[in-house]
């Protein structure tokens, strides 16, 4: 996941203007994926618009599950690394 890529996809997909660091937010989202080996597209959907990962089991029945809060919540933290 690059960059471009996710102002891409907030510009186009969510018809929205980045207000974000959008390379801090691609080293977050991509440090994650590889963690737990998953692809970082569907994380970053998971970040921005709350997409449920059924292979991750981040939703039971429209809620969070404690591994969707921890996925988000590593998300932010590294995100916030990156951006002090």
């Amino acid at each position: 996941m690059t960059k471009n890529q996710v102002e891409m996809y907030i510009r186009t997909d969510l018809d929205s203007t980045p207000r974000h660091d959008c390379e801090a937010l691609a080293s977050a989202i991509n440090e994650v994926a590889e963690e737990v080996g998953h692809d970082s597209y569907a994380l970053m959907e998971l970040l921005l618009c709350n997409t449920p990962i059924p292979s991750l089991y981040t939703h039971s029945y429209g809620f969070h599950t404690s591994n969707g809060r921890e996925l988000i919540t590593t998300m932010q933290h590294l995100y916030n690394s990156y951006t002090s």
